[in-house]
């Protein structure tokens, strides 16, 4: 019988939280000789250039600032680099060549899994593991709620002060995060705090997953599905409804253990998500089914109607619009790997 996600419960010790902040799997061997810029978008050869120069200077701030006396670290302000772009410009590819390029110890996440990290081990353990590290990398700065963007506020203000450097990719420029979401004073006042923080890059592009691409693969009826999971060694079958009831069980910052081992995924019924909750807590999926780079097979509606129109109407659009985007490239990587069978 096919194993089934829903049947995993899988826990991570805090102490192994910070440990485990690497880059994807698949950003193991990205550098920024590899990351290649389209030559009709010049900011893209400026953005490696701006993350080459920002790696050098934390590497030299590293070396030149690493023990004081009793081997404490220096106490001289951490730098930032902000590279904001679209969907698929190669962002996190630029920040894992970064974290691949300065020294040990560094931490890579992104901003979901970083407040996942704060909450597990508590504001000041958080600060006292991250605090000897020459960079944290912060991958999809996305601010949900007023509370995670006063934390990460006091986060990097207490990181900055002790001499770590941040460098953080998302969608929005640092000024115009939480836009169109909320507007207490106090939340702007914040966002201003944290965009005074970072050097913005702009990275211009058009998304690399869609590029002379088809439209979302047709999906395919249960049997088949069934069929195909059952035949593909290490696949998972889960009815939709009943992954996303699970899921809902589970802190997210378990969800990528929970598909560790996964060499697919078929879900079967698919169909739009009617709760924000539930919405929400499938994009987490999507990011780790992504970075672990598990192809997707789904009965029922394409992967591209999951996500409502009222929800891509909402504040948390840009989220929804990555998932897709991500999830359109795994059942695309499914199609092909079907393909050529």
């Amino acid at each position: 019988m096919t194993a089934r996600l829903i049947d995993r419960n899988p826990v991570i010790p805090a102490d192994q939280l910070v440990a485990q902040m690497v880059p994807p799997a698949m950003f193991n061997e990205v550098s920024f000789d590899s990351y290649i810029p389209d030559p009709n978008e010049p900011s893209q050869a400026a953005a490696v250039d701006s993350a080459r120069e920002f790696a050098r200077n934390v590497t030299k701030k590293a070396n030149g600032g690493k023990k004081r006396l009793f081997g404490r670290k220096s106490n001289s302000t951490g730098i930032g680099l902000y590279l904001d772009g679209g969907f698929g410009v190669g962002k996190t590819h630029l920040l894992a060549s970064i974290f691949h390029s300065v020294p040990e110890p560094k931490a890579f996440g992104t901003f979901v899994e970083l407040t996942h990290v704060v909450g597990a081990l508590g504001f000041m353990k958080a600060v006292e593991e991250l605090s000897q590290h020459s960079v944290l990398c912060i991958d999809e700065f996305e601010l949900d709620d007023p509370g995670d963007t006063m934390l990460v506020s006091r986060l990097l203000a207490e990181l900055s002060a002790r001499g770590v450097s941040v460098a953080a990719t998302s969608n929005t420029l640092p000024g115009q995060l939480g836009e169109g979401r909320f507007a207490a004073q106090d939340f702007l006042r914040e966002i201003r705090k944290l965009a005074s923080v970072f050097d913005t890059v702009r990275v211009d592009g058009p998304d690399y997953r869609h590029r002379d691409l088809p439209p979302a693969p047709t999906p395919i009826d249960d049997a088949e599905l069934t069929e195909r999971a059952e035949s593909t060694p290490g696949a998972t079958l889960d009815s939709f409804d009943d992954l996303c009831a699970h899921l809902g069980k589970l802190h997210p910052s378990r969800y990528g253990k929970l598909v560790d081992g996964v060499t697919s995924v078929f879900l079967q019924d698919v169909h739009p998500a009617t709760d924000q909750a539930v919405a929400l807590r499938f994009v987490v999926l999507a990011d780790r089914l992504y970075d672990a780079s598990i192809p997707v097979v789904v009965s029922g509606a394409r992967l591209d109607e999951i996500f409502t129109e009222e929800m891509l109407a909402g504040g948390y659009r840009k989220k929804y619009l990555r998932a897709t985007s991500r999830l359109l490239a795994l059942s695309r990587f499914a199609e092909q790997a079907n393909t050529s069978h």
